[in-house]
């Protein structure tokens, strides 16, 4: 028996934070099964300096992370999709580029930890409660027999697991 591996992309207009704590955490915790990437469509340039010391704190990998374009993955040659998770509300409001393969989608908003203000402490407080947040939700795709499940079903469970706790203010339900 042969098992897929599937390939997820996590969207976030900035692609400095949020969408760079789930890559880092599906490519540690599914490890074997998916290939985990992050872009922004209008990234910054530089991945957030909490968001790699939290993720170290963690013992999850930041070798090679970096904020980038979601053009890279909607341009000839780029990896076929199978998922796409927008993790912030704004990216979720903006018109995506169409992904080869029409993958599945969900929104899964949190709040931006990177809006955060005060000391360095609460700073990084709000980077950790947004990777157990995420890692929560990933964690809960994690155990979906995805091979087995239809797409509606699918669907709608990716659409539940985006609402659950930490789900921010804005949260709309996946398109």
């Amino acid at each position: 028996m042969t098992s897929q591996t599937y390939n997820v992309l996590f969207l976030c207009t900035g692609n400095s934070a949020r969408s760079i704590l789930a890559e880092s955490i599906l490519c540690k915790d599914g490890a074997g099964r998916f290939n985990a990437f992050s872009a922004g469509s209008f990234p910054k340039g530089k991945v957030n300096p909490f968001a790699l010391k939290v993720l170290e704190s963690y013992g999850y990998p930041t070798d090679g992370l970096r904020s980038k374009s979601w053009d890279e993955f909607s341009a000839p040659g780029a990896p076929r999709m199978d998922f796409v998770f927008t993790v912030c509300d704004d990216a979720a409001g903006e018109i995506c580029p169409v992904w080869p393969g029409h993958p599945v989608t969900a929104h899964w908003g949190i709040e931006d930890p990177s809006n955060a203000a005060g000391t360095d402490f609460e700073k990084e407080k709000a980077f950790v409660l947004a990777f157990k947040y995420l890692k929560a939700r990933i964690g809960l795709f994690l155990s979906l027999p995805l091979s087995g499940i239809e797409r509606l079903t699918l669907d709608a469970q990716l659409r539940e697991i985006g609402a659950g706790e930490g789900a921010s203010a804005g949260h709309q339900p996946a398109r």
